[in-house]
Order: C-alpha cells, then structure tokens, then sequence
C-alpha cells in the first residue's frame, strides 16, 4: 500500500546505523523546557549506557570504553549525521503533536524508545513505542506488525503507517534480524564488561525496633537477583516491599523491607539469589543475629 503524508516523520531505522539492545535505545526531544537540551539520544546494551548525543555538542560520542576503542572516526562522524538527522524529525513531530492536541505554548517532550533482545529458546523479541508528554502516543505491535493508537490524536499516524506493506516489514526485518545483529555486535565488542560477574554485598539495617528491618544488596552484575525472607524455611510474602534494581555506578543496588511484627528476628533468614547470564545461580544467606535489636 502507498502511505499518505499525515505530517508525521517516522524516526528511522537507519539500516545498519539504527539500533537497540537488551535495554531500550530512547530518542527524547522537548520543547520549553529551560536549559536541558532539546533533543538527546541514548543507547544501552544489557542496561549499560554505551552512546550519547545531545542537540547541544551535535556529537555522537562514547560512554564506555570498551564502545571507543572498538569504533573510528567514520563510525562517529556517521552516527552524529544521522542523529542531526533524527533532531530535525524531532521538531517537526512535536510541532504535529502540539497540533494535535491543539497546543499553543507550554513545555512538552516527546520520546522514543526502540529495543530487541534475543534470546538462544525464544529468539528474537522487542518494543517500539511513541510517548508524548509522559503518556503512549503509539506503539507497535510485532505479533500482527501493525501499529497501534491509545489515543484519538494518533490514529492519522497509525492509519498512514499501517498502510505501507513495505514500511511495515521493514520494521518487521530491523526488529527480527538487524537490531539482533547490531546486539550481538556490540555484546562482542564489550563482552569483557558485560558478562562479568560480581555478587552482592549484602547487609541488614533498622533503625529502630519499631521501624521496619531494610535488606540492602549492592554492588551486583549482571542485574537478574531475586530478594525473598524466609521464616523456617517457608518464604513470606506479607508485609515485604521490595524495591526497584537500580543502577549504582557500573553495577546494581536493590533495598527490600519487611515490617517488623515479631520481637525476635533471630529465626528469619534473608535470602538473594544472584543469576548470571550462562544461568548459574549464585545465593548470599544473611541470617539475622541473635543482638540486632
């Protein structure tokens, strides 16, 4: 099918210039926001932020050591033209957006996150979604390949974009084979880094008696750990918060509370199972003394 021009620019793919990894690749542009770049592009692999291009240095340019030595000049003089590029489409979508929703002023932003990840069982998977002002604007589906629209302001992008047979195996070839190849082209570049291993420190802080006990494992990579409390060997799930794995420098950090409703902790035990990407587990027992109180 022949697409029709609804204003909208698809950021694209860019054959083999283009690509995402185990975690997202974000494209984010704003409009009034007050010193903070207006456009800016970030990509990671296995949750490693690994480039960085902003409106302001015009610059594609390293965040890892591992990605500047394995790439010259040619490759970073090219990923800063396509991303100039991909600024341009920016600020025209924000315009149609504004459009849209029939907006005059006022700060906005506009975001784009590509990604895929393979896997050896289950093969190739990945995301594409358009955000606008902090909610969905579009986002494709890779099971039926169409794109699909949560709001009514989306639906002539959707329409125009579903439209294209072309266009649409084309999303469908970057998803399944070239961002898979960009991947594993840059796992292999920073394989040192990326499969490493290092386990969690872990430790238990409270308070007081009366405040909740905080289990806080750090210091971990790769970012797979699993934080469970164990009473007698059963695990408890009531009252237990865990918290989100958040990055900490190169590594991983995760806190998990549990509520104190027992005056002798000395019988609960904490357990964080470390998982490893060649799916060996490694597990760290901390065990409560008898004097934490």
């Amino acid at each position: 099918g022949q697409a029709v021009d609804d204003g909208w620019i698809f950021i694209n793919a860019h054959a083999a210039h283009y690509y995402l990894s185990l975690k997202p690749y974000v494209y984010s542009g704003t409009s009034g926001i007050w010193n903070l770049p207006e456009f800016m592009i970030v990509r990671l692999v296995d949750g490693e932020p690994f480039v960085h291009y902003d409106s302001n240095s015009h610059k594609m340019t390293p965040l890892q050591e591992w990605m500047a030595k394995s790439e010259g000049p040619d490759y970073w003089n090219t990923e800063s033209q396509v991303a100039m590029s991909d600024e341009l489409a920016f600020e025209n979508n924000i315009e149609v957006a504004k459009q849209r929703f029939n907006q005059t002023g006022g700060i906005h932003t506009l975001q784009v996150m590509y990604s895929c990840e393979w896997d050896d069982e289950t093969g190739a998977t990945g995301v594409s979604v358009y955000g606008y002002d902090g909610s969905d604007f579009l986002t494709l589906d890779l099971k039926t390949m169409t794109y699909v629209a949560p709001v009514m302001q989306a639906v002539p992008t959707k329409l125009n974009w579903n439209s294209g047979r072309a266009f649409l195996e084309g999303q469908k070839a970057y998803h399944t084979h070239i961002c898979i190849e960009w991947l594993k082209k840059y796992v292999s570049y920073g394989k040192s880094t990326l499969e490493r291993t290092v386990r969690p420190e872990v430790s238990l802080l409270q308070k007081d008696p009366s405040s909740p006990v905080t289990c806080h494992a750090t210091g971990f990579f790769p970012k797979g750990i699993v934080v469970t409390w164990r009473k007698d060997g059963v695990d408890m799930h009531s009252d237990v918060e865990v918290g989100e794995t958040l990055p900490n420098g190169n590594v991983f950090e995760i806190l998990t509370f549990r509520e104190c409703k027992f005056q002798n902790f000395s019988f609960i035990s904490w357990y964080v199972h470390f998982y490893v990407s060649n799916n060996n587990e490694h597990s760290t027992v901390c065990i409560r003394p008898a004097n934490f109180w």
